[in-house]
């Protein structure tokens, strides 16, 4: 194989699997706060904050694959 095709499969691979934890990660963080919120309603803005700040570290995770992603295909 080329170097350039094994570059873009190197890119697919980590995008792919860096992707796949956080967007379950925050799936379950969501459902998991549905859950909470339905239990206990007066407790909704002490626990939207925690899954708001919980989701945007799960999405760092994925903007991480994105920048090693970005730099296996143009290094």
């Amino acid at each position: 194989m080329e170097v350039q095709s094994m570059k873009l499969l190197a890119t697919a691979i980590v995008m792919g699997l860096g992707t796949l934890g956080p967007g379950l990660a925050i799936g379950i963080l969501a459902g998991k706060a549905l859950e909470a919120i339905g239990r206990n309603p007066e407790a909704t803005p002490k626990i939207q904050t925690a899954m708001i700040l919980a989701i945007a570290f799960a999405e760092a995770i994925a903007i991480y694959a994105l920048v090693v992603a970005l730099i296996i295909k143009f290094v």
